[in-house]
């Protein structure tokens, strides 16, 4: 989220912009590469570790830790995709990346989640005797490199596609202090059934993890009005609007996972003197529901629809 613009257009006076912007995000370029570079060795050491000493529970770490891998390198390359400028092909500029990245990423853990599945089932019929004291060893390890990897990115809450990255992060510091406390269970037990059933447990985490990932990228990716936003909310605020009888085709929907855009027509018998009734509706609209892009029509009478009803009515045109 480089910056955000309002937009407002009065019909029948031409189109007036009015802008306003955010201050930028610090760019998260060099965090992204330390957390790429320090969660790729450590995907690597972690498997090698799973697999030499027989541990389920260390190679299903392993294989979250890939797909975070795989999720830090589509965040990063949409959130510089997202700020190129636009073209007059693609006259949003490449903001709806990060919905892509997000879907995708979903994908990535729905694989991640089959592959390490088969595995586990697979040791149950052929168990290994797991090593405690090296699950303990590396997935500390992993727990150290995630919690650091996750500070990273905790100055950028306000960006989701920043957020999405630190919450993988401290989920996988959390999945890793799994992995250890099976180990000490392991050493102090010697129960080794512990380790698939760990297995199966950070496995539901990633799914459950997936779905709602992989739902509310779907929404995005269907234009769907986002979740923190009620468009009851945003049609009462227009209608409240001093001069403004009715709103009708409201519509609002993501850019990216970052900014939104509306477009609505307001009817206004008394039509407003100057543009800064625009500039102050949209401005209203960003700073009470983050919605940076916004497209105002002014009409000076109701409309209908081509079967007489009112715009927005029961059976009349879809909002």
């Amino acid at each position: 989220m480089a910056h955000s613009h309002s937009h407002a257009h009065a019909a029948g006076d031409g189109h007036e912009h009015h802008g306003h912007h955010h201050h930028a995000p610090k760019d998260f370029g060099k965090a992204f590469i330390l957390a790429i570079a320090l969660n790729s060795g450590f995907v690597v050491v972690e498997a090698v570790a799973g697999f030499a000493y027989g541990s389920m529970a260390l190679v299903a770490d392993a294989g979250h830790n890939l797909s975070d891998v795989l999720a830090l390198l589509l965040a990063w390359g949409a959130s510089v995709a997202a700020k190129r400028a636009p073209t007059d092909r693609f006259t949003y500029g490449y903001k709806s990346s990060t919905i892509l990245a997000a879907i995708a990423n979903a994908l990535l853990l729905a694989v991640a989640v089959g592959a390490i599945l088969f595995e586990t089932a697979h040791r149950l019929f052929e168990p290994a005797e797991p090593q405690g004291t090296v699950m303990v060893i590396v997935a500390g390890i992993g727990i150290a490199i995630n919690a650091g990897t996750a500070m990273l990115f905790l100055r950028g809450q306000e960006d989701l596609n920043i957020r999405g990255a630190y919450l993988h992060m401290a989920a996988d510091a959390l999945v890793s202090l799994g992995v250890v406390v099976a180990g000490l269970a392991i050493i102090l037990t010697g129960i080794t059934w512990i380790d698939p059933l760990v297995s199966f447990a950070i496995v539901a985490m990633i799914a459950w993890a997936t779905w709602g990932l992989a739902k509310d990228s779907i929404r995005l990716g269907l234009l769907a009005v986002p979740a923190s936003i009620d468009v009851a909310e945003v049609r009462a605020h227009l209608a409240s609007t001093e001069g403004v009888d009715a709103v009708h085709d409201l519509h609002i929907w993501p850019m990216s996972t970052t900014e939104t855009a509306l477009t609505a027509h307001i009817v206004m018998p008394m039509r407003p003197r100057s543009d800064d009734f625009l500039a102050s509706l949209s401005a209203s609209l960003d700073e009470r529901f983050g919605i940076g892009h916004s497209t105002i029509q002014i009409e000076s009478e109701g409309c209908v629809d081509a079967d007489g009803e009112p715009c927005g009515a029961p059976g009349g045109s879809a909002q």
